[in-house]
């Protein structure tokens, strides 16, 4: 199960990038928490990061062909440990996210069975063993990530149940599922969302609202998306500088080292600093899809596309987020938001493209 192909085939220039964006979220992590009871975050930030780096290069040495044949136990372990979450996990923030574990850590459990969502749904895939994707597929593998799913939703976790989604669809569309399904699933989605934001908790009905018309509650409902808009806008071309955004370190800008980190590296790093890091992920976003292009088969095709759509997802939900083009949700900012549960998923799934780089050349 564990075998490193040799150092030569790993992929430094993914590495260099993930450690660029990592040093550029702990700078801001230090300069939002500045003076304030976060004050050590951006060190626990950087153990995370180092405890990270371990847990990819152990992902790395590991056989992806492995995991695969493992990951419906894997599925199923990470369903009752969904299941645990909701009954003895920790409540804070209105939601229960976390699984208390020995030494005070907590991890979020949702964070952890994207991966092997990306592993299942490559599997699944595989097996198929046709060009043309079948309804019957479709639905065989939708019914499998929707109990994952429904379980993070029921915490409540609506923003990172629905990260799930793009693992599903990058997956059905490089299998080949046919335009017409994608034309009726487009059409129940038109049909079903009315009906499901009734069905929707009050705060997540507030922040789609708000979204919409953040004015209509600037201090209530609508005060985050305002304060992040006002933080991004005063940024301006270079930025106030490292601990010198007015409404970072006056405290207007709700947790500007987790959700709203983007927010808070704008005002102080500018039009500027902010095209240095999208141009960052874009680069690491296609390191990954070029990793997917050289893949040894169409199993390490499905798993980098799939860790590929994830972290597009997480960071056009992030970002539009913080400029009013999405409503507003927890789903982090990949390798710069605070956070150990989503730094070490984050690696774990980034050491997975790299298993299936470094077996490019093996038979």
């Amino acid at each position: 199960m564990f075998q490193f192909a040799g150092i030569r085939d790993f992929d430094w220039a993914m590495f260099l990038l993930v450690l660029v964006i990592c040093a550029v979220g702990v700078l801001q992590i230090f300069s939002a928490t500045h003076a304030t009871v976060f004050q050590d975050a951006w060190w626990k930030q950087m153990i995370y990061i180092v405890a990270g780096i371990f847990l990819m290069l152990i992902m790395t040495a590991m056989d992806y062909h492995a995991l695969m044949q493992r990951v419906y136990p894997l599925y199923i372990t990470s369903v009752v440990l969904l299941v645990a979450v909701l009954v003895v996990g920790k409540r804070a923030w209105g939601s229960t996210r976390w699984l208390p574990l020995p030494g005070g850590v907590h991890l979020q459990v949702s964070e952890f069975a994207k991966i092997v969502i990306v592993l299942l749904v490559a599997r699944f895939l595989i097996e198929i063993r046709t060009d043309v994707l079948q309804l019957r597929d479709l639905l065989k593998v939708g019914a499998i990530i929707v109990l994952p799913m429904a379980l993070i939703a029921k915490e409540p976790d609506l923003g990172t149940s629905l990260t799930y989604i793009p693992i599903l669809g990058v997956g059905v569309f490089l299998a080949g599922m046919q335009w017409r399904y994608w034309a009726a699933i487009a059409v129940i989605a038109v049909v079903i969302l009315p009906i499901a934001f009734t069905s929707l908790q009050p705060y997540q009905k507030a922040r789609i609202v708000s979204f919409l018309d953040p004015e209509r509650d600037p201090k209530g409902t609508g005060y985050q998306l305002i304060q992040s808009k006002i933080a991004v806008g005063a940024g301006g071309t270079w930025g106030k500088g490292v601990t010198h955004g007015s409404q970072t370190q006056l405290r207007f800008l709700p947790v500007p080292h987790t959700d709203f980190i983007f927010s808070a590296f704008a005002e102080e790093h500018g039009f500027v600093g902010v095209m240095f890091v999208l141009i960052l992920y874009f680069a690491l976003l296609m390191q990954i899809v070029h990793n997917a292009q050289t893949a040894p088969d169409r199993a390490g095709l499905f798993i980098c596309m799939g860790v590929g759509a994830l972290l597009l997802f997480h960071i056009l939900v992030n970002v539009g987020m913080v400029v009013g083009r999405m409503p507003v949700t927890g789903i982090p900012l990949p390798l710069m938001s605070y956070g150990g549960s989503s730094i070490w998923s984050t690696f774990l799934m980034l050491g997975l493209v790299n298993s299936v780089r470094v077996r490019r050349f093996v038979n």
